[in-house]
């Protein structure tokens, strides 16, 4: 699946950045990056409407861009370059095979993310990661949605989950988190590559993980509370600090209880019960 790259010159920079992303987020873009000149945004192919972006305007700000199609890049050789270790406190390492064990680390993960996203230093990864801390997953049955590079399944079989189902709607995904499963002697997780639509219609988890986009955890939203078990979690992330609300009180009216929510600088996760 290819990714489309819009780099936008913003004038001025301040505060058209921040609006422009978080609107950005609400059409499907999905990672950020920002520069001296304005935001470097990535978008799905699948999900990209170029129509919408063109209809953004502001009264503060003026922006311009260029689209471009990435096509399916190695992203290892790319990460290789400059990627260093991400350690969530002293809990986990995210690392390549290239760098040496970690000392005085609880959990070790090893990973190689080739053609897919999900190298473990975005924002929402280490939060998702460090309120799982926060839950039982011993003997649990646990739902990875949007596995990426099958991180969150794996640290979930590390810390005791018995059964585990990673799904992603893009092939490279699946093949990269298992691999990765594999290196991290976690072979029995199950990746599938689908969306919410092949979820069953029956509780069946325990925790399910959701690390995907806002637009995305809304309308999957009672498809999660269908097929978690009563008492079960869900972590959601993958939106900004200013969408917890939104999110938390939709989730409500489905039915779920609102624990907490945390957040690391611009980005947020939200902890919730059936």
């Amino acid at each position: 699946m290819d990714y489309i790259q819009y780099d936008f010159k913003i004038t001025p920079i301040e505060p058209g950045s921040d609006i422009l992303i978080a609107l950005l987020a609400d059409l499907g873009f999905e990672s950020f990056t920002q520069n001296e000149t304005g935001v470097e945004a990535y978008i799905q192919e699948e999900f990209e409407n170029e129509d919408l972006v063109k209809e953004l305007s502001f009264e503060d700000f003026t922006f311009s861009y260029v689209r471009t199609v990435i096509p399916k890049t190695n992203w290892n050789e790319e990460w290789e370059k400059n990627f260093s270790p991400v350690y969530v406190d002293d809990l986990v390492c995210i690392r390549a095979h290239f760098h040496p064990l970690a000392e005085d680390i609880k959990h070790d993960i090893v990973i190689t993310p080739k053609m897919s996203f999900g190298t473990g230093h975005h924002d929402t990864t280490w939060l998702v990661s460090k309120t799982m801390f926060s839950i039982p997953f011993v003997n649990t049955h646990v739902l990875d949605m949007g596995c990426g590079t099958g991180i969150l399944a794996i640290l979930a079989k590390q810390l005791g989950s018995t059964k585990l189902l990673g799904i992603d709607i893009d092939d490279w995904s699946i093949e990269n988190s298992i691999e990765n499963a594999a290196i991290n002697h976690a072979s029995d997780i199950d990746f599938q590559k689908g969306d919410a639509s092949i979820l069953p219609n029956t509780e069946t988890f325990d925790v399910i993980l959701a690390n995907i986009n806002k637009n995305v955890l809304k309308k999957d939203l009672p498809s999660y509370y269908t097929c978690l078990k009563k008492d079960g979690h869900l972590l959601l992330s993958g939106f900004f600090t200013a969408d917890v609300e939104e999110l938390k009180q939709l989730a409500q009216s489905i039915g779920f209880t609102f624990i907490e929510s945390y957040q690391k600088n611009e980005w947020a996760v939200i902890k919730l019960k059936k």
